[in-house]
C-alpha cells in the first residue's frame, strides 16, 4: 500500500458516505412531497437542520472557532443549496423524473467544465470518467425526450449543484459543521413564499419523522461528511462520486418502495462504478 492511500482514504469513504445517505432520502422525499409543496419542503427541511445544529454552533462560538471565512463560504454555498432545491422541484413538477434525475446528475458535467476552465487542469483520464459516468446515468434514469421547460429548469438546478461542490471545494479547510450550519440558513427565505407556512403545524407523525431524518442524516450527516470529504478530494472527483446517488436510490427504491431494477440499470450502475474509478484511480496511490 503506498504511503498516500490511507490519508485520502478515509475522505474518498466519506464521500461515499454522503452518497448513501442521499441515496436513502428518495424513498422519504417521495413520501413528503406528496404532502407538503416544495417551498415547504426546503424551508422545513432547512429549519430543522439549523435547529439541530445550534447546540454545537453555539459551543463553537463560545470557543472562538467560528470564523467569518467559515460563515462566508457556508452562506454561498447555501445560496446554491437552497437554488439548486428550488429549481430542481420547480421544474420536476413541468418534467418527468427520469428527466429530472439525468438532468440533476449534469452537474458533474459543469463541475469538470468549471474545473478545466478556472483551475486549468484535464487529462485524458477524468474525460474517460466524464463520458463513462454521463452514459452510466442515462442507462440508470432512462430519460424521455428532452427540451421541455421543465427540463431547463431543472438544468439550472443541476448548475447550482455544481457550483455548490466547487464552494465546499474552497472552503475546505473549515470545519465541516460551521459550513453547512451557516449553508442552510439561505433555506429559510422560501418561507417567504410558502403560501400557507402554518399548515406544517397540522402534519401527520409519519411526515414529521421522514422530516427529522432528512435533517438529521442526508442533510446534517451527509453534507458534513461532503466538506470533510473535500478536504482531500478534488471537485471534479467529488462530482463524479456523486454520480453513484442514483445507483443508490434505485437500490433503496428497490428495497423499500417494492421498484424494480433492470438490466439496462445495472448496466448503467456499471458504468458509473467505472466512472468513479477512472476519476480516482490517480488519489489512490
Amino acid at each position: 500500500m503506498r504511503n498516500n492511500y490511507p490519508s485520502i482514504l478515509k475522505h474518498y469513504l466519506a464521500l461515499l458516505g454522503t452518497v448513501i445517505l442521499w441515496g436513502t432520502s428518495f424513498p422519504v422525499i417521495k413520501i413528503l412531497v406528496s404532502n407538503v409543496d416544495e417551498y415547504t419542503y426546503v424551508w422545513v427541511r432547512g429549519l430543522l437542520s439549523i435547529i439541530f445544529l445550534t447546540p454545537l454552533i453555539l459551543f463553537y462560538i463560545s470557543k472562538k472557532y467560528v470564523s467569518k471565512e467559515c460563515v462566508k463560504g457556508g452562506l454561498l454555498a447555501g445560496i446554491f443549496y437552497g437554488l439548486g432545491l428550488f429549481f430542481q422541484g420547480w421544474g420536476t413538477s413541468y418534467t418527468t423524473a427520469s428527466n429530472s434525475a439525468f438532468i440533476t446528475g449534469l452537474n458533474v458535467l459543469f463541475v469538470h467544465l468549471i474545473v478545466a476552465s478556472m483551475y486549468k487542469r484535464y487529462s485524458i483520464r477524468l474525460f474517460a470518467s466524464l463520458v463513462s459516468g454521463i452514459l452510466g446515468l442515462y442507462l440508470l434514469s432512462s430519460p424521455t425526450t428532452i427540451g421541455r421547460l421543465g427540463d431547463f429548469l431543472v438544468l439550472i438546478g443541476a448548475v447550482m449543484w455544481a457550483l455548490q461542490i466547487i464552494v465546499f471545494d474552497k472552503y475546505s479547510k473549515c470545519n465541516p459543521f460551521i459550513l453547512v450550519y451557516f449553508m442552510f440558513t439561505p433555506t429559510q427565505t422560501f418561507i417567504l413564499f410558502d403560501p400557507s407556512p402554518a399548515d406544517i403545524l397540522e402534519t401527520r407523525i409519519n411526515v414529521l419523522l421522514g422530516f427529522i431524518y432528512l435533517a438529521i442524516f442526508c442533510s446534517i450527516g451527509a453534507f458534513a461528511l461532503q466538506a470533510y470529504g473535500q478536504k482531500k478530494v478534488p471537485p471534479e472527483t467529488a462530482a463524479t462520486i456523486f454520480l453513484l446517488e442514483p445507483v443508490f436510490a434505485s437500490i433503496f427504491a428497490y428495497m423499500f418502495l417494492g421498484e424494480t431494477l433492470t438490466f439496462k440499470q445495472l448496466i448503467g450502475a456499471s458504468f458509473i462504478l467505472l466512472s468513479m474509478y477512472l476519476a480516482s484511480k490517480h488519489l489512490l496511490k
